[in-house]
């Protein structure tokens, strides 16, 4: 048997002309690859959570502008023959702050409790008007809401409203408790004996310094007023 042999042949491989060259990784490059991955791994974790991602900035909206929770003096209009000036307290920046307001009112409803009530009712259901508005002052307090004197039996100073004094919203309570305790025509006794169409015994509410800052504690602080004697 006579074996054959070739010669063999060494190829030498050379760069293809349109190869690009290696480009060394240097540790900066190595970091902006990790972080792209870490961002890339994240926007399915944001979205998993309810939170959409964006491509495009997003516009929060400038800062929120400040009230000043003060009418501008020489804005409420002067006091008419028939007329007098009340102060009500309306809601301002989460808290409440009095606003002087002129009234028209008969000269035969001078020391009228329940008629002086119900015209500081009206007021504080009375939309704030554009220097108001632009104070910042709003109300909670109802339209459909009515005030009543009281009944035989109940304490001094009571009046009833045509709603449960628990049952409204905490705003509107408080604007009535504080107007109501602060009225001079009221007795100004910086606290309102308020009662509901029913049965249930009226309740002192205090117009303190801690319901004009957080008026939601108005709910908390009523307290049983003593009955009349006899």
């Amino acid at each position: 048997m006579t074996w054959r042999t070739s010669p063999m042949t060494w190829r030498i491989r050379t760069p293809w002309a349109g190869a690009r060259p290696r480009t060394r990784v240097t540790p900066r490059r190595r970091a902006t690859a990790l972080a792209a991955v870490a961002l890339g791994a994240l926007v399915p974790a944001l979205a998993s959570c309810g939170i959409r991602g964006t491509s495009v900035p997003v516009d929060a909206g400038g800062a929120p502008s400040r009230v000043s929770c003060e009418v501008p003096a020489g804005s409420v209009p002067p006091v008419p023959p028939d007329g007098s000036r009340v102060t009500v307290y309306l809601e301002c920046g989460s808290a409440l702050a009095p606003v002087e307001r002129t009234v028209t009112r008969p000269e035969q409803q001078v020391g009228d409790r329940l008629r002086a009530a119900r015209a500081l009712l009206d007021e504080l259901q009375e939309q704030p008007g554009p220097v108001e508005e632009e104070a910042g002052f709003s109300t909670a307090v109802p339209e459909g809401l009515e005030v009543s004197g009281p009944r035989a039996g109940d304490p001094r100073g009571t009046l009833r409203l045509s709603a449960r004094p628990e049952d409204l919203p905490s705003f509107a309570l408080a604007q009535i408790v504080c107007t109501f305790g602060e009225s001079a025509a009221l007795d100004r006794t910086h606290a309102a004996v308020l009662g509901g169409p029913g049965d249930g015994h009226p309740q002192r509410y205090p117009c303190s310094a801690e319901v004009r800052a957080h008026p939601d504690s108005v709910l908390g602080g009523g307290s049983d007023a003593p009955a009349t004697s006899g």
